[in-house]
């Protein structure tokens, strides 16, 4: 312990210094984060039904995909988007295969939280829907898939802040968000301790204002169930 450096630790002045450059990037972290969420949450929905669904067809598809896509690394899907898929022809830029590759990996996840979810309705919903004569994308509109959103909200909250911490790995393909400037800081002024404790504490930040928006939606939702 006496061998430690310790005001070479968090440099106060070049974290303040470099904050506002820092932040031009977290537009990118979020854009990352919230358009993958999104994208990925309406395959999930896809993949959840197919999941479920009796016809082998639709099932084995959605079960090998849901496999691969929870099997593979999502820094391994970034390269071959990034680096790989220009080989055969198809260039996407870095934003763009970091959003696909986010949305098709996450969408993995978010499909076995909505395939639990839709089978936590109980049972009933789904008999008076029938007897009602609801068409099958009817009752999965209006009864089923309603009840389900409450049931999913919180495990589909905590995909959202895997993303946007998992969104730094974008770095690796040139995307120039938080975690890629604050390399360029580190490295300008060879200072990685201060920049890195800086970026961890923006995702703390942001994390933490995503989680009280999940409270929020919780109590939302509690509200409404129990109307």
């Amino acid at each position: 312990m006496s061998n430690i450096q310790w005001e070479h630790i968090f440099d106060i002045r070049l974290a303040v210094d470099s904050l506002p450059y820092i932040l031009t990037g977290l537009g990118l972290t979020l854009l990352i984060s919230l358009v993958s969420m999104a994208i990925g949450l309406i395959i999930s929905l896809f993949l959840a039904i197919g999941r479920a669904s009796s016809k082998s067809w639709l099932r084995w598809p959605s079960r090998i995909y849901i496999s691969f896509m929870r099997g593979v690394p999502i820094l391994i899907i970034l390269f071959l988007l990034y680096f790989g898929f220009p080989f055969i022809g198809i260039e996407f830029a870095a934003v763009t295969a970091a959003i696909i590759g986010f949305s098709l990996n996450s969408a993995a996840y978010m499909a076995e939280i909505n395939r639990s979810a839709i089978a936590a309705v109980p049972r009933g919903q789904w008999e008076s829907a029938r007897s009602l004569g609801f068409s099958y994308p009817k009752m999965m509109g209006r009864i089923i898939l309603p009840q389900a959103s409450r049931i999913a909200v919180p495990p589909l909250a905590n995909i959202l802040l895997d993303l946007i911490k998992a969104s730094s790995l974008a770095a690796m393909i040139t995307v120039p968000e938080i975690f890629q400037l604050s390399r360029t800081v580190a490295g300008r002024e060879m200072d990685y301790m201060t920049m890195f404790i800086l970026v961890a504490l923006i995702y703390w930040g942001v994390c933490t204002v995503m989680t009280v928006f999940q409270n929020f939606l919780e109590k939302r939702y509690e509200k409404f169930g129990s109307m």
